[in-house]
């Protein structure tokens, strides 16, 4: 007997009186009929990687891991490039540990991901292989990436205009104490690491990234790290001024030398010192400049000039920024004080409210972290040597940005509407004087999986040319065939 389609379970069903147990009856002994076999070895099942994987191709990616990473007498040193790039397109699939690699192995994937793909035990061995300055073979690799897709316009639409980087700090946390650099607890009471972050404000790219144990102060290494990130940028091809911003764990005078020595302006929060809530206090009532907010008269900036960092020559002359906020009524704070107050210093230019309103934007970094937790693989840092995890960072932070440069290129993160299309035409024009596309400000990964990437296909080949079926009336299918198309239109970087 043949099997029963879905058409004859739902016209069996539907020929049930509907009352509420027989139907449901009815339907689970059709669905039980339904044979359900793993024999088909043409179907894949997230075959929408083949546009981030076109768009590593299109960079180079795998030939730049070939020539730039070299583990030595490790025993993972053999096929580097397509052990990376299996880590890199499982992460973007959903897979958060090793383990998790194993589904670029079903069907046919490997023919939408264009390399070989590794098993999780050889992985393993592979992430295990690396020392610290391995990991700085991938930062290298990273970096060249970053220029290369920043020139064939994945990034800043205007490499001559102003750029931020954001710098923050993220617990990743961590169980048991099997784990190198995990095992001793963070500032929030938690056993995990502490890695650096810096990404583009504009974008949610991470230009650098570095891996740290969980006790790290959130400066440690900061100052070098920093260095880094802004020869990176600028090798990317960064012509305009640069501008940091970061919170008050950053707040250091090396910080703000690093700065100052790479001609970037700094932003950086200050904690609220004695020293700063006198100041404050002295400070005149016609000083301060309302601002927008929810609440009435409920915010206001005012502007100091400071001496941060001590006295004499070894302090900075800046300007001290300072926004006080009146407490929401009703509630407990608004029992015990006037208003609460966050200053930050800085020194560039423009009013106290247009600095205020821009120092707070470094919340968008939040963004890129939240990305690399849950969008891709750094939920978890999988290994036991610090080695091992810093590569599975490095790697994830690779595919993070292989997803930002994918909706880039690809259109994704372009608004369609005809207001914000209006706008962009109106406000911003590429050199060659045509209207630059509206950005929408994140395109998730995990939004780019779930309509783009996760999508099963079946691979059939006919005349010597390989098809790749996709779902009839997928919601998303029209936009991702113009990705493709715009992705295929970018001419390869060597």
């Amino acid at each position: 007997m043949c099997p029963l389609t879905w058409e004859d379970v739902v016209a069996e069903a539907t020929r049930v009186p509907k009352s509420e147990g027989t139907f449901e009856m009815q339907v689970s002994r059709g669905l039980d009929r339904v044979e359900v076999t793993f024999d088909d070895e043409r179907l894949v099942a997230n075959a929408g990687l083949i546009a981030p994987a076109s768009v590593a191709e299109v960079l180079g990616l795998k030939e730049l891991l070939d020539e730039r990473v070299d583990l030595g007498d490790a025993p993972g040193r053999a096929n580097v490039a397509a052990k990376a790039m299996t880590v890199v397109h499982s992460v973007l699939a959903g897979a958060d540990s090793i383990d998790d690699c194993e589904v670029l192995r079903a069907g046919a994937t490997t023919a939408v991901v264009g390399h070989r793909v590794s098993a999780p035990s050889t992985i393993g061995t592979f992430l295990r292989s690396f020392s610290w300055p391995h990991v700085r073979q991938l930062d290298g690799v990273a970096g060249v990436m970053l220029a290369r897709a920043w020139a064939v316009g994945a990034g800043p639409d205007d490499l001559t205009a102003p750029l931020t980087i954001d710098v923050d700090s993220s617990i990743h946390e961590t169980y048991g104490l099997q784990k190198q650099g995990a095992t001793r607890f963070s500032y929030i009471h938690v056993r995990g690491y502490h890695p650096l972050y810096a990404t583009v404000a504009a974008s949610g790219e991470v230009v650098h990234c570095r891996l740290r144990g969980g006790n790290s102060h959130t400066a440690r290494g900061a100052v070098s790290f920093l260095a880094e990130a802004f020869a990176r940028v600028r090798a990317a091809g960064a012509a305009g001024p640069l501008a940091l911003r970061a919170d008050s764990g950053f707040y250091s005078k090396k910080v703000v030398d690093a700065c100052k020595k790479a001609d970037v302006r700094f932003s950086v929060t200050i904690k609220l010192y004695k020293g700063v809530l006198a100041a404050i206090s002295a400070i005149p009532e016609q000083s301060w400049t309302p601002i927008p907010y929810w609440l009435e008269d409920g915010a206001d900036v005012a502007e100091l000039a400071w001496h941060a960092f001590g006295a004499g020559d070894t302090g900075v002359d800046c300007r001290l920024i300072i926004r006080r906020v009146r407490p929401t009524p009703g509630t407990q704070l608004a029992l015990i004080a006037t208003y609460s107050y966050h200053a930050f210093i800085t020194d560039a230019d423009g009013t106290p409210v247009a600095l205020d309103a821009d120092h707070r934007r470094h919340a968008v970094v939040e963004n890129a972290i939240r990305d690399l937790k849950y969008g891709v693989g750094l939920n978890h840092l999988p290994s036991g040597r610090f080695g091992a995890n810093a590569a599975w960072l490095a790697l994830n932070v690779i595919a993070h940005n292989l997803s930002r440069w994918t909706a880039r290129i690809g259109g994704i993160d372009t608004a369609t509407t005809a207001t914000t299309a209006a706008a962009a035409t109106a406000t911003a024009t590429d050199p060659a004087g045509l209207p630059r596309p509206h950005r929408q400000s994140f395109v998730a990964t995990d939004t780019l999986r779930r309509r783009y990437l996760a999508i099963p296909g079946r691979l059939a080949s006919s005349a010597r040319r390989l098809t790749l079926h996709l779902p009839a009336r997928w919601p998303w299918a029209e936009q991702f065939t113009a990705m493709l198309d715009a992705i295929r239109a970018v001419k390869a970087v060597t």
